[in-house]
């Protein structure tokens, strides 16, 4: 299971072959709060997306086990919705038009101003959040792990299309989830109606208990909400909209 963002800032990994390069960009992200990441390889990368939730990838095209071209087919192949900005030494104007009809959200060439990637990557995750939160407004199904939510009817939908019936407190619970998947929230995020008390409040606990015990009919239900010691509860599954 992929291991979860420690906090709310959008993870960004660096993909590039120049230690240097990769080092350079990964700290100036870094400056700006982003949680950063470095791959110096297209397996390494591999591993990275699949240990981790990312929202973005800065991708040099030439890298030693591959090219970066085929990655981002493959990505966009599989849905993936991770924002993809090219960096490559080729300034060819086939180059920048292949790789945009291959999925890829932007475009740089190298050399160029670090401020200049840094307000690439700010507009593309900003618009990513923007298109997010249209598609949750008109959705009407929302689906996380083995799971459908429809969020008119209120009603938890099982993979074999069984109907599990949620009180309302439940249900404004797990819509919460689904609002920030990967992000550890606080009683007092969960249930802001509460906010005073939240934090003694442990009839929270208990509705989450039942929740979990809801989702574990499902494959994979049992590890969809985590507890995180200290810091609250969290939905360990990317939710998707129809």
């Amino acid at each position: 299971m992929p291991d979860l963002p420690p906090s709310h800032q959008p993870c960004v990994v660096v993909v590039d072959d120049d230690a240097d390069i990769r080092g350079l960009i990964a700290g100036q992200l870094a400056q700006e709060h982003y949680d950063v990441l470095e791959a110096g390889s297209l397996a390494e990368l591999n591993v990275a997306i699949s240990q981790r939730h990312v929202d973005l990838i800065v991708l040099d095209l030439n890298l030693p086990d591959g090219d970066g071209l085929s990655l981002c087919r493959e990505l966009r192949a599989r849905g993936a919705p991770v924002q993809i900005i090219m960096v490559t030494a080729r300034g060819s104007a086939i180059d920048r038009v292949l790789g945009l009809e291959l999925g890829a959200d932007d475009y740089l060439t190298k050399p160029f101003e670090p401020r200049e990637l840094l307000v690439r990557v700010r507009n593309l995750l900003r618009r990513s959040r923007a298109d997010e939160a249209a598609a949750q407004k008109s959705a009407r199904i929302a689906c996380f792990g083995a799971w459908r939510l429809d969020l008119f009817q209120r009603r938890l939908i099982a993979s074999d299309d069984r109907l599990v019936m949620l009180s309302s407190a439940e249900f404004r619970l797990l819509s919460r989830f689904i609002e920030e998947p990967n992000v550890v929230l606080s009683r007092e995020e969960l249930v802001p109606e509460r906010r005073a008390t939240a934090a003694f409040d442990r009839s929270i606990d208990l509705q989450v208990s039942r929740l979990r015990q809801k989702l574990a009919d499902g494959e994979g239900g049992d590890e969809l909400i985590l507890t995180v010691r200290g810091e609250g509860y969290v939905l360990a599954s990317p939710v998707t909209y129809e």
